[in-house]
């Protein structure tokens, strides 16, 4: 049952999804931070985040390539280095870093589809997390390690670790897409299943 809800890999209920052994400490004093994530479709992605207790925005973009290939239409086609991305501004001292990543890995999206998500298929749907710094770099290589090592999967993980180099904002339209548009039949079918998890098995980290 648990395999044919969360993606066809995941082994066990999100309720149980292990904490990051390793994860940045909670802040002293409320700042902003940002994360780069790619997990297929940034619709998707994106309404998974929104609603967390501590986020404090989230934008869809692009990331991995050049400025000049960083629109939709170009970033579709797969040849442009680039991948669907959310950028979350959150703040450290209420959410830290490996619990925007246990989110990611347990609730949005699944990190075992090589360079796809479900019929989105590209390098551009590629599971990635867009490291700016050495810190978030070490939660994210020894969270997936732990993962692996626990297997919390039926497959191994395919994310990978990238450095941010940039961060392309996308298109108007593209920005909070799912809560726009709840009728959409791509958003009705894989977006707001993912938002009923998240707030099925994390009803207590949601924004009151």
């Amino acid at each position: 049952m648990i395999g044919s809800l969360f993606g066809g890999s995941l082994k066990i209920s999100p309720k149980d999804f292990p904490e990051p052994a390793y994860d940045t400490p909670l802040q002293a004093a409320p700042g902003r931070a940002l994360a780069v994530l790619a997990g297929g479709c940034f619709w998707c992605v994106e309404a998974v985040y929104r609603d967390l207790e501590g986020v404090l925005e989230v934008v869809s973009g692009y990331s991995g390539g050049s400025e000049e290939t960083a629109d939709y239409k170009a970033v579709c086609t797969g040849t442009t280095d680039h991948a669907e991305v959310i950028q979350i501004a959150y703040d450290p001292a209420r959410l830290s870093f490996g619990k925007l990543l246990k989110i990611f890995f347990s609730v949005a999206h699944d990190p075992t589809q090589l360079n796809r998500q479900g019929n989105d298929v590209g390098t551009q749907y590629r599971s990635a997390v867009f490291y700016a710094n050495d810190e978030q770099k070490l939660v994210a290589e020894r969270y997936i390690k732990q993962l692996d090592a626990a297997k919390v999967f039926g497959r191994p993980i395919a994310t990978r670790l990238e450095p941010l180099e940039q961060f392309f904002e996308a298109e108007g339209y593209h920005q909070n897409y799912a809560e726009l548009h709840p009728d959409q039949p791509y958003i009705a079918a894989v977006a707001l299943p993912k938002v009923e998890k998240l707030r099925q098995y994390f009803g207590d980290s949601l924004k009151k």
